[in-house]
């Protein structure tokens, strides 16, 4: 594999173009358009998308039937053809063809010094200030169609899937402006037929927010296609004797905008992007309805044409021309990382609401340490009872120091429970911990410093233990902390331990949202202000066990140092989970977002001493130790308890997201790894 090549991995460059046009020009027409062409070749960019009728203009009205503009149309193709003769990019061209004894509002495919096929419009505005019957037919009745252009005839119709041979998955459809405007457009029964990038050339004259309406149509067909969807509109140079003209372009996938550019241009413009064939078709095998839909219109889609043409597509490492999120379950626009924290903490608030309303007169037993997690769970609980109309006082906030319990934890511990004004009390767990490790001859019952994974969970598995029982004897149920991170990367004790709970709230929670969750309800007071300066210092924290006491001259002990930097472990985890990426793509995108820490978007608020970059030998040895704690650690999520899902990115639930036998081996995963991934 060629690792550095965003081609290896899937991807493919695209580019929405918009240029002056010179009305009833064809020949400069035709020089522009291969002005830009050459541009997307020297870009790596394997298809160039143009507006509507751009070798003649959109807003010349009669000429449209003059037969010195329509032949001087014909040698402007050729003319186009003959130079994209040693050109990587599939041309889309739009152009007024003669088929039969109409005129066609037609696109032209054009690539390597031949044309692939023609798509006409299929729907023609003619309302309010649209004409476009009086000159044109429509192309909606031409399926199965040739056409005849500049001596050789060629596939017509819209119909037509153009489907690379040697790019997995670029699969390309063409509609014309009103066609996505219908009901059903065109492009919808194209990707039941497989076609996975969706062309859209466009006049569409500008007027006050029709803009917006482009964009929401854009995104919507492309999110409901499960596509990427290109589209071009005319600028600059169309007559303003009536109407105006902004170049608007942009690029989407499945409802993502990948690229856009400036409206009201002065001169050429592209958006340029690597579109995402694997997540696309990913997105379909995982969403068995968009085929369940295809069986519905079988009769029509069935039959789709589909052209091969044999892209070639460069080597080596052209970039990446596409935002990538150093943590994609935290959004990096303020406003959107708001509302997506909003969604989070009612979420869970909502599900445990919902819980103890169910169980009846219940107290929620939550261990509290002062870390994170269990930090976040007990606000999470503070608020639920607050909407039951319940005294916080029903909350039973307990902390249990053990070996290697901070001052510092505990003072946080115990200063918010304090200030929610929860029930709170301290259980020192060191004696029972003490006589469980004499009773099972651990060296430590000795005096001996072993400080080993059974040490450990001694530890860990008492805390729940305790809190299980005095949930019994509370008539309480345990509110679990544990996060999505730890239970991908099996950092939880098994059975009664933190892996289980009555219900636990952070389930559905990655390690990297926890943080911004914290934060966003200490700066969107929902409680009161010492509260909140004390969920804003916890915040500080090393994330921490607690498990090992600390030795002098030595590290205390990080979490991280073990399991990998949550921030590289949460990007996997959401890639492998949410879009099935093999590991060498994982690496791939994350090289891209975390190389360089000057570079690209960070999360609002992330703290500038904590924007670290990751070389690619730092992502390949923690995405080895994922893959290997994912698979061995399935045993853990196989038997959690219930939890609300919150993110789109997945769940660990074996009743939601995730199933996956307990046995199952990673070596399959761990070769690709050693064979594609540079050490």
């Amino acid at each position: 594999m060629d690792f550095y090549s965003a081609y290896a991995h899937g991807f493919a460059r695209v580019a929405a173009c918009t240029l002056p046009v010179a009305i009833v020009d064809p020949a400069t027409n035709a020089q522009r358009v291969l002005e830009q062409a050459r541009l997307c070749h020297e870009d790596g960019v394997a298809v160039a998308l143009f507006p509507e009728l751009g070798l003649s203009g959109y807003s010349i009205d009669d000429l449209f039937l003059q037969s010195t503009l329509l032949e001087a149309v014909e040698a402007a193709v050729a003319t186009i053809v003959e130079a994209s003769a040693d050109l990587l990019p599939v041309m889309v061209v739009g152009a007024p063809l003669v088929h039969g004894t109409r005129v066609m509002n037609c696109a032209v495919v054009i690539h390597r010094g031949r044309v692939l096929g023609v798509a006409p419009k299929s729907y023609l505005p003619t309302y309010r200030e649209f004409y476009e019957r009086r000159w044109f037919a429509p192309g909606d009745d031409t399926r199965g169609s040739t056409i005849t252009l500049n001596g050789e005839t060629v596939p017509f119709g819209p119909d037509l899937i153009f489907t690379a041979t040697d790019v997995r998955g670029l699969e390309l459809h063409v509609e014309i402006c009103e066609d996505f405007w219908v009901p059903i457009p065109p492009s919808s029964e194209a990707a039941l037929a497989g076609a996975t990038v969706l062309l859209n050339l466009s006049g569409s004259p500008i007027t006050v927010g029709r803009a917006e309406d482009r964009r929401l149509l854009v995104r919507s067909q492309s999110a409901r296609c499960s596509a990427a969807y290109l589209y071009a509109a005319a600028g600059q140079g169309e007559s303003t004797t009536d109407l105006s003209w902004d170049g608007q372009t942009m690029v989407y996938e499945c409802g993502d905008l990948l690229a856009e550019s400036e409206r009201f241009p002065d001169e050429a413009r592209r958006s340029v992007a690597d579109v995402d064939l694997d997540r696309i078709r990913q997105e379909r095998m995982r969403q068995g309805t968009v085929d369940d839909n295809r069986r519905t219109y079988d009769d029509r889609v069935r039959e789709f044409r589909r052209i091969p043409f044999e892209l070639k597509p460069p080597t080596g490492d052209l970039g990446l021309r596409r935002k990538v999120d150093r943590y994609p379950f935290v959004p990096d626009d303020p406003s959107r990382l708001a509302l997506d924290c909003y969604e989070a903490y009612h979420i869970q608030v909502s599900g445990l609401e919902q819980r103890i309303q169910a169980i009846g007169d219940t107290k929620p037993v939550i261990g509290v340490s002062g870390g994170l997690d269990s930090t976040h769970a007990l606000i999470v609980i503070a608020r639920a009872m607050d909407r039951l109309g319940r005294p916080r006082s029903d909350i039973q906030a307990i902390t249990m120091p053990g070996f290697a319990t901070g001052d510092t934890s505990k003072s946080y511990a115990t200063r918010l429970a304090q200030s929610l004004g929860v029930t709170f009390e301290e259980l020192d767990i060191r004696p029972a911990a003490t006589q469980m490790l004499a009773d099972i001859d651990h060296p430590f019952a000795d005096g001996e410093p072993v400080y080993d994974v059974t040490f450990e969970n001694v530890q860990a598995g008492l805390r729940y233990d305790y809190l299980f029982r005095i949930a019994n004897h509370r008539r309480g149920i345990v509110v679990g902390t544990g996060d999505l991170s730890e239970l991908a990367l099996g950092w939880c004790t098994y059975g009664v331990g933190d892996q289980m709970s009555h219900y636990n709230v952070n389930a559905g929670v990655p390690k990297t949202l926890v943080q911004h969750l914290i934060r966003w309800v200490a700066d969107s007071d929902q409680f009161d202000e010492e509260t909140n300066e004390l969920l804003r210092g916890i915040l500080e924290q090393e994330i921490t066990p607690e498990l090992v006491p600390t030795v002098e001259g030595k590290k205390p002990q990080a979490t991280e140092d073990t399991v990998g930097p949550y921030a590289l472990q949460d990007f996997t985890l959401f890639h492998t989970v949410r879009y099935g990426q093999r590991p060498s793509k994982i690496a791939f995108l994350a090289w891209h977002a975390w190389r360089d820490a000057g570079e690209g978007e960070w999360p609002p608020g992330f703290p500038e001493e904590r924007r670290v970059a990751y070389d690619l030998a730092a992502i390949r040895s923690w995405l080895v130790v994922f893959t290997k704690r994912f698979f061995a650690s399935q045993f853990k999520r196989s038997a959690l308890p219930n939890g609300p899902k919150v993110s789109a990115g997945g769940t660990m639930s074996p009743r939601g997201d995730w199933r996956m036998p307990s046995d199952a081996k990673p070596d399959t995963w761990l070769a690709e790894i050693e064979a594609n991934i540079p050490t």
